[in-house]
């Protein structure tokens, strides 16, 4: 039995929704359904709503500050309970994104020209992260290893930043995997950003970065309760720094060198909250979620066999490889939004044509017309 209701839609429109109500920006057509950027259409936790209700009737929203008990002590105890992790609250980092700090760190832990290893198809952030900092972004298939160790090992490579699990293909690393990753890098000097955002909603059992780093070192895992209790426009994420010093120097620069000291106080709030009371909802969460992917699977593959497209080890985005039909991207897209009126992610955002990502963190109704038609316009450039 269920406690919580993912079934009943939310009307976002006309809430300055990214995803509802700008969907031309990216799609250049109006009033499509959109199962494009990774947010999901339910309402936050309950737990969270009554807590930041709460803090609005205090009625005051003065500066705050980050650095205290009850936020470090919910994320603590959130890695100890949830992954079996110690980490000590003094290495905790307070981050306005997740984005925000890896930016940061790579700044700090590397210099112009050098080279970031990114996982290929990458998160479209990443790209566009590397190269405003003048570094130079050195991607790897996901199961490259040969080329992975021959990135890593470049005198001028710096940085892993890797995304745990992937984004967009939804992979969760093993330990096998990470205690791999850990000791090439450790072998050549190259400092290690973990972006694990994703974590919380993973399906299968999930690592994290601090139970591989080997202690204190050039390492960070940066992170948020933002994507699984759908929260980022409360804006606050945070990080784990293993080397003391690099904490200090990127807490000098939030301070003082771009005046972010007083972190939003809502953002704290939603974090604390989720992590002392939003488990039970994470929990039915990510089975609603999994039972939606389940449901591509079983259209995608009653109509196209070929596929044989299993759900994703994490999270809700469907990332679909659509190469074994033979299908035009663009035809493919503009049979998606002339026709079918909806918008879905193309494979070439991340670099990888031929597939394409479907958010279904939404209620199964807005699911299932999100599958049927993706299937229908398939089975137009296919009949």
């Amino acid at each position: 039995m269920t406690t919580y209701d993912f079934d009943t839609p939310v009307d976002r429109h006309g809430t300055w929704c990214t995803q509802w109500d700008y969907v031309e920006d990216r799609f250049g057509v109006a009033g499509l359904l959109p199962f494009t950027i990774s947010d999901m259409d339910f309402e936050t936790a309950p737990e969270v709503l009554a807590a930041l209700r709460g803090r609005l009737e205090h009625g005051v929203l003065g500066y705050s500050r980050w650095r205290h008990a009850d936020f470090l002590h919910a994320v603590t105890d959130w890695f100890a309970r949830r992954y079996d992790a110690e980490i000590a609250a003094r290495s905790v980092a307070y981050a306005p994104s997740v984005l925000y700090q890896a930016g940061a760190l790579i700044d700090l832990w590397s210099a112009p020209g050098d080279g970031v290893v990114v996982h290929t198809p990458a998160y479209d952030a990443f790209p566009r992260l590397i190269a405003a900092r003048g570094r130079e972004l050195r991607g790897c298939a996901l199961d490259d290893w040969a080329e992975f160790e021959r990135l890593i090992a470049l005198a001028d490579t710096s940085v892993l930043l890797l995304c745990s699990p992937h984004n967009p293909t939804g992979r969760v690393w093993s330990e096998t995997e990470l205690d791999r990753m850990a000791a090439l890098c450790a072998r050549h000097g190259v400092a290690v950003i973990s972006d694990e955002i994703h974590a919380d909603l993973a399906h299968r059992p999930f690592s994290t970065w601090v139970r591989h780093a080997g202690g204190p070192g050039r390492w960070a895992v940066v992170t948020s309760a933002s994507k699984s209790f759908n929260i980022p426009a409360l804006t606050g994420s945070y990080g784990v720094i293993g080397d003391p010093a690099s904490l200090d120097a990127y807490l000098t620069r939030v301070k003082d060198a771009d005046g972010l000291s007083s972190p939003a106080v809502l953002g704290l709030v939603g974090h604390i909250a989720a992590y002392r009371s939003g488990g039970p909802w994470l929990d039915e969460l990510r089975e609603y979620v999994h039972g939606n992917l389940r449901l591509v699977a079983d259209q995608l593959n009653t109509s196209f066999p070929v596929l044989a497209w299993r759900p994703p080890e994490a999270g809700y985005l469907a990332w679909i490889d659509l190469r074994p039909l033979g299908v035009d991207d663009g035809a493919l897209q503009r049979e998606l939004t002339e026709h079918e009126k909806v918008a879905i992610m193309p494979g070439t955002t991340y670099g990888a044509p031929g597939f394409v990502r479907l958010n279904v963190g939404c209620p199964r109704t807005k699911a299932e017309a999100g599958v049927r038609a993706l299937v229908s316009a398939l089975e137009r450039l296919t009949g």
